[in-house]
């Protein structure tokens, strides 16, 4: 066991990894937003994290294999940031958490569709979307047949709005 580490408790070293609330933002983002670029992280989150807070946890999440970093090809001054296996694999994690918080807090619909798709998809969606975003991250091959579980999430996003702009 490193030093680095408080202890060799597995929630213990999970939660020095992503244990604080913006990382699991950040994380979150990337995985149901698409979000790839700093500017797009920072100004695109409904919780509104700083630059100084986003940029501590790129680099955090950078040091812990979650995510890396590359240069954009297509702006020599950007950088993409890619989720890494590690974090794909917390797919199951995040729909686990956002099942437990429709059922237990104040949520809003349009803010918890995509936690309610994923409840009901199950393992059978989770590993479809783990796949996508190994082929968005990491070049790995997909299959497809229809829709994306991203693109079947942010469809019923959209569509949640809509009934609701039009109820007002």
């Amino acid at each position: 066991m490193s030093s680095t580490y408080r202890s060799g408790c597995p929630i213990n070293l999970s939660l020095e990894v992503f244990g604080d609330r913006w990382s699991l933002i950040v994380l979150r983002d990337m995985m149901f937003g698409g979000r790839r670029h700093f500017r797009e992280l920072l100004t695109r989150s409904e919780e509104g994290i700083s630059s100084n807070i986003l940029a501590d946890r790129l680099k955090s999440l950078q040091d812990a294999g979650m995510i890396t970093k590359a240069d954009d090809p297509t702006h020599r001054q950007k950088a993409v940031y890619s989720l890494t296996e590690k974090a794909i694999a917390l797919v199951p994690i995040f729909a686990h958490l956002g099942a437990w918080g429709r059922r237990y807090m104040p949520v809003s619909e349009e803010l918890s569709i995509r936690a309610q798709l994923l409840e009901e998809g199950g393992p059978a969606m989770w590993d479809q979307f783990m796949a996508e975003l190994r082929e968005a991250h990491l070049g790995a091959p997909a299959k497809r047949d229809g829709p994306t579980v991203a693109e079947r999430l942010q469809a019923a996003y959209e569509a949640v709005c809509a009934r609701r702009a039009a109820r007002r």
